[in-house]
């Protein structure tokens, strides 16, 4: 990454690597264990990983960091509800997932907005 990164892209290309290698890694774990939640957990990571990677990497105004924080605090809380009912048995707390769901929908949306602002110069 280059100097011209802004403060908040290592943050996310970190996040990138951990959800990929989470993704890839629970994939494993629902192959063997047949998790009810597991796989939809799995690909909700590894779809996001390359967008929050991307993210990082050409992140070039406030906005589109922004929806990457959003998209980050989203998959924590819908794929950590989902993993927490198949091997805890119970949920993060109540509305977990649809909340988390609903800030990766956000996210995706402040993301589409951030291509009408400009560059940080």
């Amino acid at each position: 990454m280059s100097d011209s990164n802004p403060p908040g892209a290592l943050p996310l290309v970190f996040a990138a690597g951990l959800a990929g290698a989470a993704g890839v890694a629970l994939s494993a774990a629902e192959t063997h264990t047949g998790g009810a939640f597991t796989g939809t957990a799995a690909t909700m990571l590894l779809i996001h990983a390359p967008a929050l990677l991307a993210i990082g990497l050409v992140g070039r105004n406030v906005l589109l960091l922004l929806a990457g924080l959003v998209l980050v605090v989203g998959l924590v809380l819908f794929c950590g509800d989902l993993l927490a009912r198949d091997f805890l048995g119970h949920r993060l707390f109540p509305f977990a997932a649809p909340t988390g769901g609903t800030l990766l929908i956000i996210g995706w949306l402040v993301a589409a907005g951030s291509a009408f602002v400009r560059p940080r110069s």
